[in-house]
């Protein structure tokens, strides 16, 4: 089923005024409606919307369970590349200039107001379409296994659903890093997926999950799943090992040992992004135009993308991602 309302020509081609066409949620439908244009203020830029892409928390704030901080637009998307139309006052940016942008909404409309300290370039090599790929998976990659974690050369990682977009990144850094890394997905072409971006190996969790303990234990893992793995990762954990929790795919609530995390010293830690302050967001995405974007340029890190649908099917893009099919990102272009 499509989206009402289809868009019918490029977005910088239509002139709504004080008005502009945007992907919202309404009674858990998708709707591209009419609605108020943002104000470009002092220190943020204007994006023209070239693609946005699609992540799990726009799966939940559909079906009202991820609603979007306070203050924050109800306007759909954490990401998205673009061309600058607009810059306020105190930004280096210019009109112009191609972008990506990490948002804490509004990606999916036909433009979008944001933090210039939350704008990356286009990475040389990177397509403007592709680039939309990027800031969300490379930023939560980047914050929690080498902020959070202080992930260290040479130290073993874990990565569940491993061939996500979130997952396609991590495996790429770590490659890229000098940290090998396992992962566990839901088919076998999904782990050759994995393993063409640079994992050790890993299992399908079809067969049997607890044959990751062949390689463990391991120093870092980083899980979107929660209840479902909870007792398997104490297991594989190293001493000191870090355990960072993303996600809640597999459940929220599970009974543990705690002596087995008492005995192994291991660090649990809860991460979220999107509520991180614009302060905290600034630091991440400058370290990762220092550390990650050389990374992209040099071909040793790349955007993996699944599939580009266009907005007027944006329905399909969703049904798609919540397949849990998907080998990499799904973005949908304007």
């Amino acid at each position: 089923m499509a989206v009402s309302e289809t868009l019918t020509s490029l977005p910088c081609s239509i002139n709504y005024g004080d008005r502009m066409k945007a992907l919202q949620a309404n009674a858990g439908q998708l709707s591209w409606q009419t609605t108020e244009r943002p104000h470009c203020g002092a220190g943020q830029v204007r994006i023209q919307v070239a693609a946005a892409g699609l992540n799990r928390a726009d799966l939940l704030q559909r079906k009202g369970l991820y609603p979007p901080p306070a203050g924050v637009t109800p306007v759909l998307g954490l990401e998205c590349s673009g061309v600058i139309s607009e810059v306020g006052a105190g930004s280096a940016w210019q009109v112009g200039d191609e972008v990506c942008a990490l948002l804490a909404g509004g990606g999916m409309a036909e433009e979008v107001v944001v933090d210039s300290q939350h704008v990356l370039p286009v990475p040389e090599g990177v397509s403007l379409l592709e680039a939309a790929a990027l800031p969300e998976v490379y930023a939560t990659a980047w914050l929690n296994l080498f902020i959070l974690a202080q992930l260290k050369p040479g130290e073993r990682v874990l990565l569940h659903a491993g061939a996500s977009g979130v997952g396609s990144a991590a495996i790429q850094l770590c490659k890229a890093l000098g940290n090998p890394c396992w992962v566990s997905v839901g088919s076998a072409e999904r782990l050759a997926y994995c393993q063409s971006l640079g994992a050790q190996g890993g299992v399908v969790r079809g067969d049997n999950v607890a044959a990751l303990a062949d390689w463990a234990p391991f120093d870092v893992l980083l899980d979107p799943v929660g209840a479902a793995y909870a007792e398997l990762n104490t297991r594989l954990l190293a001493l000191d090992g870090r355990w960072v929790l993303i996600g809640l795919m597999g459940g929220r609530k599970v009974e543990l040992d705690l002596a087995q995390m008492l005995a192994k010293r291991i660090h649990l830690l809860g991460s979220t992004l999107r509520s991180r302050s614009a302060e905290d967001k600034a630091e991440l995405v400058s370290a990762l135009r220092s550390e990650v974007w050389p990374l992209l340029a040099s071909g040793q890190c790349q955007p993996c993308v699944a599939e580009v649908v266009p907005m007027a099917d944006a329905e399909r893009a969703f049904a798609l991602l919540e397949s849990n099919q998907v080998q990499g990102k799904v973005l949908l272009q304007l």
